[in-house]
């Protein structure tokens, strides 16, 4: 099994608190972990109709062996059960006895803070990140190769064919999830939506024209976007604006989590593909600011991602506010590193002139490198942006 940075924390917290619930997209290796990190664990599969049924009938039962640790997937499918977990919990008072996991996190979210309060400890695994492939014989030289092949750990562990896995994933997350979030009446109108996402990677999101281009009102696609948020298949980045003199953009940037989907979607199968395709530097960017991401639910550091661009098209690719300083990054996909590189830092470090800001350019190359205007990062060394 290929260790996942995630599982340390997890074993670190579990006997500080009653309940840990991990979230992440289908697939992402929930399941796996937990079993992995929790062996001994009585485990549920709430998916299942007999497990499901025996959850919502009995909870008492259901419950019986917390003392001896109790796994239960999937936690979502049966939302009442929080109710049992927490008289459990605060009439037992023990921890880390109880594992729960969820793949719809709105949905989740929203009951586990209403019920669990207090008493969870939150974590969300997404696909592998390159780090973690590593060392083992999966680990890829050009980044390319990652971005077309996509992280879901079952096309590692299988070595499955990866754009009819892609494929099978759209088509089941459509039927199954989509179904149980929303009321999507027509399937293929939203398999074009999904595509019409993927062609706007790293744009800012104009609802009208995703209205317009669909046929439907702004408020289905607003709907529509939540949904893809909620199964951790986009993300939004929201902008970064302070009371700035010149007018900044306040509308989000769209990304997909993982770049393997959203290629399939755009119908680039091999790496050769994105060599000369217009969207080469979104995806790249969607890339990095979602292993960007990994690094900060895996570290748990709660560091929040945003970007800033102005209505003079002054811009920055990724700004993360952490621990009361702000790490400004630029993300450029060519291999070779060019002066032009390094404009925007020029601004920023007048317009950031009173914050504690650190400057990184992340590119396409393999160099790590100290340069006056700021540390230039390849994409390998990416996690070095956290030190």
């Amino acid at each position: 099994m290929i260790q996942r940075d995630i599982g340390n924390k997890i074993l670190e917290i579990k006997d500080k608190m009653p309940v840990i619930c991990v979230t992440g997209p289908r697939q992402s290796g929930k399941t796996t972990l937990v079993k992995y990190l929790f062996p001994d664990y009585k485990y549920y599969n709430l998916e299942f109709p007999e497990h499901r049924q025996f959850a919502q009938t009995d909870a008492i039962a259901f419950l019986a062996n917390i003392e001896q640790g109790i796994i239960i997937d999937e936690i979502q499918r049966v939302p009442e059960l929080l109710s049992s977990i927490q008289y459990f919990v605060d009439e037992r008072k023990l921890n880390g006895r109880i594992i729960i996991t969820g793949s719809q996190n709105i949905l989740l979210m929203q009951s586990v803070s209403q019920t669990l309060a207090g008493r969870v400890a939150l974590f969300t695994l997404l696909p592998f990140s390159f780090s973690e492939l590593e060392g083992t014989n999966f680990e890829e030289k050009e980044f390319e190769s990652y971005m077309v092949k996509s992280f879901f750990p079952r096309i590692y562990d299988e070595n499955l064919d990866v754009n009819t896995w892609l494929q099978d994933y759209t088509n089941t997350y459509i039927e199954r999830d989509v179904r149980q979030i929303t009321a999507v009446k027509d399937l293929s109108l939203f398999t074009k939506f999904l595509q019409l996402c993927a062609g706007h990677t790293g744009q800012i999101i104009n609802f009208s024209s995703f209205s317009n281009n669909l046929g439907v009102d702004v408020k289905t696609v607003k709907a529509w976007m939540s949904v893809l948020e909620t199964s951790f298949i986009v993300f939004l980045q929201q902008p970064y604006y302070r009371n700035f003199n010149k007018r900044v953009i306040k509308s989000p940037r769209l990304f997909f989590y993982d770049t393997g989907l959203a290629c399939n979607l755009l119908g680039i199968n091999k790496k050769e593909d994105l060599l000369s395709h217009y969207l080469r530097g979104g995806l790249f960017e969607s890339f990095i600011i979602s292993e960007l991401h990994k690094t900060i639910f895996n570290q748990k550091n709660n560091g929040k991602i945003y970007f800033f661009r102005d209505s003079n098209g002054n811009e920055i690719d990724a700004l993360i506010e952490m621990e009361g300083q702000l790490k400004t990054i630029e993300i450029k996909s060519g291999k070779t590193i060019i002066p032009d590189f390094f404009k925007s830092f020029h601004y920023f470090n007048k317009l950031f002139s009173e914050l504690n800001t650190q400057n990184f350019l992340v590119y396409g190359g393999g160099d790590f490198q100290q340069r006056t205007a700021a540390t230039v990062v390849g994409w390998k060394y990416l996690n070095r942006i956290f030190e």
